[in-house]
Parts: structure tokens; C-alpha cells; sequence
């Protein structure tokens, strides 16, 4: 049974959806079957997969609403050997049509049931904002990937996310938890880095990954040519941070008897 995994942050900016494809492509690579769900209207992940989100018969809204099957709107990224449930500006109509319709916390869950099996990992980019679409992520994902700068700001936005997590796991998925906090646009040279590493790792603990990865332009350059960085410079900086990062995941969760990661309090 495949791993669902949210890779989410209100905070804009801070490399969710560049974790997501380069992730998505780095734990393809070692030969894991994943899907990558673009949640967010931008469509960013889909055109970062190379595949072009205004030629698409289907997308992920049609899924939320029952026009199309899960399988049906897949697409296959040509360059990161992982399928896509891809995302376009259709998709900013679903945040208000759900409201409207039954169940309209559990549709992503519920169009993910007959596909998850067939996957180890399946991958959710979330919007940067608490909105419909985001609580559906948070509603059928097993856990929940962070990625944030070491700023003031990301302490505080975190802290934030972190009480959605809590409400979300109280009112709609129990096994929801944080499955980790990923060091982006990482500068160890800079202080306030490691202070802020420091007090998240008093307070998380084993949950962040010790996987950082760092400012790089080639990471930077790939969503341009519609490839995840390993595909377009797999020697990069950034490129190696997302195959170790993939290492990481994979090994936690093939380790026999892993720690409980709770939410924190």
C-alpha cells in the first residue's frame, strides 16, 4: 500500500512544489512506483513535470467532481518517470463547487482509494493557502512533508501549519501526522540558519530531515525546461540534495521498527 504524503506550507515561496516534482523524481529513479497530484490552480508541478497544463483533456478537477476517473486523468512526465494528476486554472472552481457538494472534505481520498495500491508514493502539492483543496490533501495523506527557509518568518508561519495539522487530525484524519521538515534554500553560512536549525530541531526532533537542500541555480533553471533537476543536471547541488533527501524517506520508512512521529502539541 502506497505512502501519501502532503507537501504543504502556507507560506508561499519557500520551494513546496520544486520539493514535490524533484522529490516525485528522485524516488522514481530508484525504481519506486509514485504519482504526484497537483492540488494547486498555478499548475506549476504539472508544467514543472513537463507536461502542458492548458492541452489536457482531464485534470484533477474533473476528478474532485466526479467527471473522471482517478486512472483517466493521469499523465506521464516524459523526462521524471513518475505519473502526474495534473492541475490547471480549472481547478481554482473546485474551491467554491465542493462547498456545495457531500463529502467535500474526503473527495481527493475517496478518488485516490482505487489507485493507491498501485503506487509506493503519492505525492500532494498543496496550494499556499488554507482553502478547500488544502483540507482534502490534509484529509487523505498518511503524513505531512514541510519544506521551509530558516527565517523568522518561517517559524511563525510553521507554527501555524502546525495547528491546521492538529485540527485537521482531530476533526477529519487521525493518522495524520508530520513526517518531516525539509531545510530549503539552505545557507549555512548565514546565522540565523543555524539558530533557526537549532530550535527546530529542539522541538522536532528526528521529524526534520538532516537533508538540506541548498540555493542552487540549476534547481532553479530546470522548471523552465519542464524537467525535474535530476533529469535536467544530475550532478547539481540540488540534484543530489533531492536523491539523498528520496534515500532518507525511503530508508525511514523501510526501517523495521520505526519511531511513532506524533504531531506536536
Amino acid at each position: 500500500m502506497g505512502n501519501i504524503y502532503a507537501i504543504a506550507n502556507q507560506k508561499g515561496g519557500v520551494g513546496k512544489t520544486t520539493s514535490c516534482v524533484n522529490l516525485a523524481a528522485s524516488l522514481a529513479a530508484t525504481k519506486r512506483k509514485v504519482l504526484l497530484v497537483d492540488l494547486d490552480p498555478q499548475g506549476n508541478a504539472t508544467m514543472g513535470s513537463g507536461i502542458d497544463k492548458n492541452g489536457l483533456e482531464y485534470t484533477v478537477y474533473d476528478v474532485l467532481m466526479d467527471t473522471a476517473r482517478t486512472e483517466g486523468a493521469m499523465q506521464k512526465s516524459p523526462e521524471g518517470h513518475y505519473l502526474v494528476l495534473p492541475a490547471n486554472s480549472d481547478l481554482t472552481a473546485a474551491e467554491v463547487e465542493m462547498l456545495a457538494l457531500e463529502n467535500k472534505e474526503h473527495r481527493l481520498r475517496n478518488a485516490l482509494l482505487s489507485v493507491k495500491d498501485k503506487f509506493d508514493y503519492i505525492l500532494i502539492d498543496c496550494p499556499p493557502s488554507l482553502n478547500m483543496l488544502t483540507v482534502n490533501a490534509l484529509a487523505s495523506c498518511d503524513g505531512v512533508i514541510i519544506p521551509m527557509q530558516c527565517e523568522y518568518y518561517a517559524l511563525e508561519g510553521l507554527s501555524a501549519l502546525v495547528n491546521t495539522i492538529n485540527t485537521i487530525q482531530s476533526v477529519l484524519n487521525p493518522d495524520l501526522k508530520i513526517e518531516g521538515i525539509l531545510r530549503t534554500m539552505y545557507d549555512p553560512r548565514n546565522s540565523l540558519t543555524g539558530d533557526v536549525s537549532a530550535q527546530l530541531a529542539a522541538h522536532f526532533g528526528d521529524r526534520v530531515y538532516r537533508t538540506c537542500v541548498p540555493r542552487n541555480v540549476r534547481l532553479a533553471e530546470a522548471p523552465s525546461f519542464g524537467m525535474p533537476v535530476i533529469s535536467y543536471d544530475k550532478h547539481s547541488k540540488g540534484a543530489l540534495a533531492y536523491i539523498a533527501l528520496a534515500g532518507e524517506i525511503i530508508r525511514r520508512n523501510d526501517a523495521p521498527n520505526p519511531e511513532p512521529l506524533a504531531t506536536a502539541s
